[in-house]
């Protein structure tokens, strides 16, 4: 029997394998490797900054983008015009929506454009020939081309142009399909106002949001042949410019450090609104726009609700007004206007009157209906007041017949009203809810004549003395004397109406601030309203609407609870309404029309002691002037006489 040697070794047992020792290197190499597949596994388990800037989906639809909740689209531009100005993106890039903008610039060698343009100029030149020759009329076209071209060759012969082929994508964001092809449509709009052409990506949406992204990665390869200058026209680097030639300086533009100067009854009404948290310096920058305006001859009145501006008034010499129950100022918001220079017949005057004055009196003694801020009467009280006020009137012989007011020497007064409706039946209840404001404890504020004067360039009403529940009625009989004054003389006046929100708390104070504010360009006034409670404000439809006819708005440092309010109301972009968040102190946004920049107010030293209101800075004038006065009295150098 034969045996195999290699089926011997086979079924031979096998021998273990013997342990191999590691060396020193290898034994370190090893747990490196163990040490990065550790940290591998973790990282995986970890948020990075991918994972939070990418969306939760993303969808790739033949005209958009679907990422997250949010769609995307891109349009490029196409073809340019002849010529284009300088900043032409100007309007893109400032667009109010969310944009991604992208340009990509391809240069080319000058000998091959040299080459090509040689050939297109003989084209052009034998076409010229030909029409010649066969007696056809010269075409303008053709000599533009050929202008354009020879003046092109000169220009990149010497080195003064190069060539380029350029890309221009624009990559737009909104929160659905509606609004994406809403704001789409005003992309295209801006473009085509330009002579600008440009197309949607279809079925490329998702290489056009690509090309977009900070990757400097063009996968649309869309361009345009252009030469240096109007490339550089392109560029997207624009500083803001808010200036006229005349006006007062409202400060420093915060882009490009040049001067804001505006005159505010240059634009399309005098209004301006100002929104700024306390502290953020809302009161510093208008009461430096009252001095620089009064410098130019403007009267400036006033509504002081914290005698902020008492300072202010004493330095220029100004009438300071402190309504209050106890004062002696006393406002009857009974008078009437006496219009100069208009037909309005004593019975709209009359009527406009008994409507405003119904208004304070919902004020005063309205009953709240369940809404915030809303007062009213019932049908059968709304119709005895209405009766009562036109007999108060007619009491003092003031009916709708009179041929004018001229002949009017005395109103009634809040007294005149109580004895009508006593003598009315029905009336009872009235009488009751009014006799505290006309023997009761609030009788020294409304129940008397008018004993204030504006005859002075600045005239302050202080309000601070008032309890809170007569601050809103008090303010509205304010302003409504104010307007008398304004529609009985028309002069250039600025109204400031500090602290306004006190007046959106209610629906009639909020509706007659609206009328006055739409209305104040026809008598030569711009009303100023400023507010540090933007919800309050901006929630009030009158609010809105008094934000919509001011043509200048200032917005300073907001709190986080209102900015998002603002910035909807305003259309900031989202570093706008950064810059408000952490903007310092006098910092804001100037809007003048469609213009708009960032802001620093700045005073000079001499306007800076006049308008501060810095606790600090007050105290240490203060100690200032007392040393002053101190070094002005005798020094007794002989005490044993004295």
């Amino acid at each position: 029997m034969a045996f195999d040697i290699n089926d011997i070794k086979r079924s031979a047992p096998k021998e273990a394998p013997r342990a191999r020792v590691l060396s020193p290197s290898e034994l370190k190499a090893a747990e490196e490797r163990a040490t990065l597949e550790e940290e591998r596994i973790y990282r995986r388990g970890t948020v990075s900054v991918r994972d939070l800037i990418a969306p939760a989906a993303f969808e790739v639809l033949p005209t958009h983008l679907v990422l997250g909740d949010h769609c995307a689209r891109t349009i490029f531009v196409t073809t340019y015009p002849r010529y284009v100005g300088l900043g032409w993106g100007a309007p893109i890039i400032n667009y109010k929506g969310t944009i991604d903008i992208s340009m990509y610039f391809y240069p080319v060698k000058s000998e091959i454009i040299l080459k090509q343009l040689r050939d297109k100029v003989g084209i052009i030149e034998a076409q010229i020939v030909s029409d010649n020759e066969t007696g056809k009329p010269r075409d303008p076209i053709q000599e533009t081309a050929l202008r354009d071209v020879e003046q092109l060759r000169d220009d990149l012969t010497q080195g003064i142009e190069h060539f380029f082929q350029f890309a221009f994508y624009v990559t737009i964001f909104a929160d659905n399909k509606e609004a994406l092809d809403k704001r789409t449509d005003e992309i295209e709009s801006i473009f085509g106002s330009k002579l600008i052409y440009s197309k949607r990506g279809f079925y490329q949406a998702e290489q056009g949001f690509n090309s977009t992204l900070p990757l400097c990665n063009d996968e649309l390869m869309i361009t345009f042949n252009m030469n240096t200058s109007p490339i550089a026209s392109s560029f997207p680097f624009i500083s803001s410019d808010v200036t006229s030639d005349n006006g007062i300086l409202y400060g420093i533009n915060r882009h490009n450090n040049s001067l804001i100067l505006f005159d505010r009854f240059s634009l399309q009404n005098a209004n301006s609104v100002i929104f700024a948290t306390s502290g953020a310096g809302k009161s510093y920058a208008v009461k430096l726009e009252i001095l620089r305006s009064m410098m130019m001859g403007t009267d400036v009145i006033v509504i002081d609700p914290e005698m902020e501006y008492r300072q202010l008034s004493d330095a220029v010499g100004g009438t300071y007004v402190n309504v209050s129950l106890a004062s002696e100022a006393k406002i009857n918001p009974f008078d009437l206007p006496r219009p100069k220079g208009e037909e309005t017949s004593v019975e709209d005057i009359l009527r406009s009157a008994v409507i405003t004055l119904k208004g304070l009196l919902r004020i005063m003694i309205g009953k709240p209906m369940g809404e915030k801020g809303t007062l009213s009467f019932t049908p059968e009280e709304d119709s005895i007041l209405d009766r009562a006020l036109i007999e108060t009137y007619a009491k003092k012989d003031i009916t709708a017949e009179l041929p004018s007011l001229a002949s009017v020497t005395e109103y009634p007064i809040l007294d005149d009203l109580l004895d009508i409706l006593q003598g009315m039946q029905g009336g009872e209840n009235l009488v009751a809810r009014l006799e505290k404001y006309t023997h009761g404890t609030f009788a020294g504020l409304l129940n008397s004549p008018t004993t204030v004067e504006m005859r002075n360039q600045l005239v302050v009403f202080s309000v601070r003395d008032l309890e809170d529940e007569l601050r809103a009625m008090a303010i509205y009989t304010i302003v409504n004397y104010i307007w008398n004054v304004v529609r009985s003389e028309r002069k250039k006046r600025i109204l400031t109406i500090d602290e306004a929100w006190w007046l959106m708390q209610n629906e009639d104070s909020a509706k007659f601030i609206f009328a006055l504010v739409k209305r104040a360009r026809k008598y030569y006034l711009g009303v100023t309203t400023i507010t540090q409670d933007v919800n309050d404000f901006l929630t009030s439809q009158y609010g809105q609407a008094i934000v919509t006819n001011s043509s200048l708005q200032l917005l300073m440092k907001q709190s986080p609870a209102g900015v998002d309010l603002v910035a909807d109301t305003f259309n900031l972009t989202q570093s706008e309404k950064y810059l408000l968040l952490e903007a310092a102190v006098g910092e804001g946004i100037f809007f003048a029309g469609q213009k708009h920049a960032a802001i620093k107010v700045v005073a000079s030293y001499t306007e800076d002691q006049i308008i501060t209101t810095n606790p600090e800075q007050l105290l240490q004038i203060e100690r200032a002037r007392e040393e002053f006065q101190k070094s002005l009295e005798p020094k007794n150098d002989n005490p044993a006489k004295a």
